[in-house]
């Protein structure tokens, strides 16, 4: 027996579609029958009349005999699963689908997930890895800061059809083993809606870091799927402001958050004397960056810049990533020190004379928001940047940062930045009042109370809906019963 619920959410208003296959008990999940319109998995709420009398129908026809001694008490029960969640919690587990990897470069994600599983249970599922002869399995690993990776291996040359069926199983046996009931879907990349659309989750939440579409190697499939995400999701969040102001128009509960800042952390570096042994042997004065190299890092600007100064020291730390290394610049004054952990970033940072933002200006920088603006700012660097649009505003607008595209005007930036920095400067004090704004942890919070929001606004308006109309349905009468054979 196959029993379509269709519901309308009062709260996300969006219509949301979920299918009860006869083949429970071979999944493992559910069980036939009344009994199984009482589970977490599978109660709904109707709003109208005639879908309940018409789900009722489809529920006791066949068993009515068996089932009239508890039929009040089991759709009674269905409705408190769908108001509390279940347990009446208030907050439920968090799968974040993302396309950066766990122990790449320390960024949103992280910051992020590692705050979220203080409070719950927090799963970071990321894309698959493909080798030769594999047998598709998830590998899960906890994570000393709280969140559980999990990680699909599949075996290479898959058909990409048959990469999603094999995720969406597997997928679903997660959260059969890990008594996954209530659940918000967190995604940083839409490509995991392919596997994952046919759920209904207690919320769902896009927080659109990036313009991913505008990436060097994007899927062709990317733009397609952010738009069915975007009508899919309940609240969207961007990382920056002029990323708010390109997608403002596409939902009506999105939300401007820039990347933050742990202050304590790189503050550190105020204070730090003693250096990495890799950097300690390069002279003086050093312009640092930290950061993921790749497309929109601009490699002419380098180059020149250490061509007219071949005095400074240019130290650029990351992971080299789309671009190949024989395309970066070289020169006796360049040092590529390779990724280095979040945690020793400070001990760089303290040696550095001046910090640079050194990203070309193209269509994969025009909406990014970089997190190391504050961090370099934290750190009581002096810091330079190109003219990205979020770093402007608000850093160059405030006189916190300073802004230069070519090169002649990049080290002559660099050159005044070093030469009027002082640790007591008014620079400083305003750098530090600017940065007791914000925080991760406060930035956290108020994702979260927005997700929050929604969960419980849509819980909400199904009680009160439920309990103005409960009354012929919670007795469950026999001659009602009766009547819809």
């Amino acid at each position: 027996m196959e029993v379509a619920l269709e519901m309308q959410s009062i709260a996300g208003n969006r219509i949301c579609k979920r299918k009860f296959i006869e083949d429970k008990k071979r999944q493992g999940l559910f069980k036939c029958g009344l009994g199984a319109f009482a589970t977490h998995e599978e109660s709904s709420y109707m709003t109208e009349p005639q879908n309940r009398r018409t789900v009722l129908k489809s529920i006791f026809d066949g068993v009515l005999d068996d089932v009239k001694a508890s039929a009040g008490q089991a759709v009674g029960k269905a409705m408190d699963v769908l108001v509390t969640g279940g347990q009446g919690q208030a907050e439920h587990d968090l799968i974040c689908l993302s396309h950066l990897r766990w122990d790449f470069v320390f960024q949103r994600p992280q910051h992020l997930m590692t705050r979220f599983a203080r409070s719950r249970r927090v799963y970071y599922f990321e894309e698959p890895v493909f080798a030769s002869g594999a047998t598709p399995a998830l590998h899960h690993r906890k994570t000393p800061q709280g969140p559980v990776i999990v990680v699909p291996h599949l075996p290479s040359g898959m058909k990409p059809a048959d990469v999603r069926s094999v995720l969406e199983a597997l997928f679903e046996q997660m959260l059969e083993d890990e008594g996954i009931k209530d659940m918000t879907l967190w995604y940083y990349t839409p490509m995991a809606l392919e596997f994952t659309r046919h759920l209904e989750p207690a919320a769902v939440v896009f927080d659109c870091m990036d313009e991913l579409s505008a990436f060097k190697n994007a899927p062709p499939d990317l733009v397609r799927l952010e738009a069915e995400l975007m009508k899919r999701a309940d609240v969207v969040f961007t990382g920056g402001h002029s990323l708010y102001e390109a997608k403002k128009h596409r939902h009506a509960n999105i939300h401007p958050v820039p990347s933050s800042i742990d202050r304590d952390h790189f503050a550190s570096a105020r204070v730090m004397t003693a250096e990495p042994a890799d950097q300690a042997a390069i002279p003086r004065p050093r312009i640092g960056f930290f950061g993921v190299l790749d497309e929109r890092f601009d490699v002419e600007l380098i180059k020149q810049s250490s061509l007219l100064r071949p005095d400074w020291h240019f130290v650029l730390i990351g992971p080299i990533v789309k671009i190949h290394a024989d395309d970066l610049p070289q020169g006796p004054n360049i040092h590529y020190l390779g990724q280095k952990d979040y945690k020793v970033l400070p001990s760089y940072l303290t040696g550095w004379e001046a910090a640079i933002l050194p990203f070309a200006r193209n269509e994969s920088t025009r909406f990014i928001s970089p997190t190391k603006t504050p961090e370099y700012l934290a750190a009581g660097r002096p810091v330079v940047s190109t003219s990205i649009t979020d770093v402007v505003r608000p850093y160059g607008e405030l006189g916190l940062v300073k802004v230069a595209d070519e090169p002649e005007a990049f080290v002559a930036a660099i050159a005044a930045a070093i030469r009027d920095f002082r640790p007591d400067s008014p620079w400083m004090k305003k750098v530090d009042r600017f940065l007791r704004r914000g925080s991760w942890d406060e930035t956290q919070k108020t994702m979260a109370a927005l997700e929050q929001a929604f969960v419980t606004q849509s819980r909400r308006a199904a009680k009160e809906a439920w309990n103005e109309s409960k009354q012929p349905y919670a007795a469950a009468s026999f001659s009602m019963m009766e009547s819809l054979r």
